[in-house]
């Protein structure tokens, strides 16, 4: 276990309780309040810290005092999702340890587009996809077989992903395309929808890297008309979930499988630059054939989520989660 440390957790100013700015007064239910608990039950001194829009009142409060790690738990700057790489370049600039992918890492993995095409460069298998820039009038692309999907290039969460993501003709991809312009004012990405398994798999580590047993997402009843993909109400509604009989839960592969599996995601966390801990989202194909979906740096670490279940599993609890991350981040960070 790392040594007493002053930890400063910087967070989405958003994520602070109004009647709770130290995460004390309630039962934590947050992943801002489990790691803030798991910190402290670790004998670190903490340190909440909000990211709102102003640079140097953030710059003055990480000078003085100066922590000795920030747990970096920001995923925007000004409310807007693109500007986390902006927070990280901050961190190094003023030379502090921090925890979590860095500013290549984030700018890898946040443009879906460039993510892929990297992926496809070093022979992992993604779906065939197009952009749409907002600023070109939107055309269809001959060599993609519907359905498709549609989403913003730059969001996470599944934001901007519903059942109307999935298109099967050339006008419902240009109307689903002008959605996405007007509605997130950002580039679309369509890629081609890949049938099979969807697999989240999450790795922690930098120089070594420990793969934790794979979950799964269940769509129940995806033939009666059920969502087919993780939309944003798949993601965020449970009672959307339960009429759908969707359920998340560990994957049942055999070790063949999940050797391959592992070896795929080692080489997109090292491909796109992760650090410290990541997840990595993808499709098994009924003949086995691995898709690369997503690439997720800084991925939710809520105690119960995807990342903190699947440790557990591989024999990791909680605490022990929260401190390699710190340990990982010390190991690789700047000199004091």
């Amino acid at each position: 276990m790392t040594d007493a440390m002053n930890v400063t957790v910087l967070m989405d100013a958003g994520a602070i309780p109004d009647d709770d700015g130290d995460f004390t007064a309630h039962v934590q239910t947050t992943t801002e309040g489990h790691v803030v608990t798991a910190l402290r039950e670790l004998g670190h001194t903490v340190r909440i810290l909000g990211v709102g829009y102003d640079v140097p009142e953030i710059i003055a409060a990480l000078s003085d005092p100066r922590p000795d790690l920030v747990f970096n738990l920001a995923e925007q700057f000004g409310n807007d999702r693109r500007l986390d790489v902006g927070v990280v370049s901050l961190l190094e600039m003023m030379g502090l340890r921090y925890t979590g992918t860095g500013q290549a890492g984030l700018m890898l993995c946040r443009d879906k587009g460039l993510c892929k095409q990297l992926l496809s460069l070093h022979r992992i298998r993604v779906p065939d996809f197009a952009v749409f820039p907002p600023d070109r009038p939107p055309r269809t692309r001959k060599r993609l077989r519907y359905p498709l999907i549609v989403k913003p290039v730059f969001e996470d969460g599944s934001d901007g992903i519903a059942i109307a993501s999935v298109v099967s003709s050339d006008a419902e991809l240009l109307q689903r395309v002008r959605f996405v312009h007007e509605r997130f004012q950002q580039v679309a990405i369509a890629e081609e929808y890949i049938a099979g398994r969807e697999l989240y798999v999450s790795v922690l580590g930098n120089a070594r890297l420990r793969v934790f047993p794979a979950r799964e997402i269940r769509f129940g009843d995806a033939d009666a008309g059920g969502p087919p993909i993780a939309t944003s109400r798949v993601k965020w509604d449970k009672d959307y979930r339960d009429k759908w009989q969707i359920a998340y839960g560990f994957a049942d592969l055999d070790a063949a499988t999940f050797a391959a599996v592992a070896r795929v995601c080692k080489r997109a966390y090292r491909v796109l630059q992760l650090q410290d801990y990541g997840r990595i989202d993808l499709r098994l194909t009924p003949d086995n054939k691995i898709t690369l979906l997503e690439a997720n740096p800084n991925p939710d670490i809520a105690y119960g989520d995807e990342v903190a279940e699947a440790a557990r599993v591989g024999g990791v609890d909680y605490n022990q989660l929260i401190d390699t991350i710190c340990r990982l981040a010390l190991r690789r960070g700047p000199k004091p």
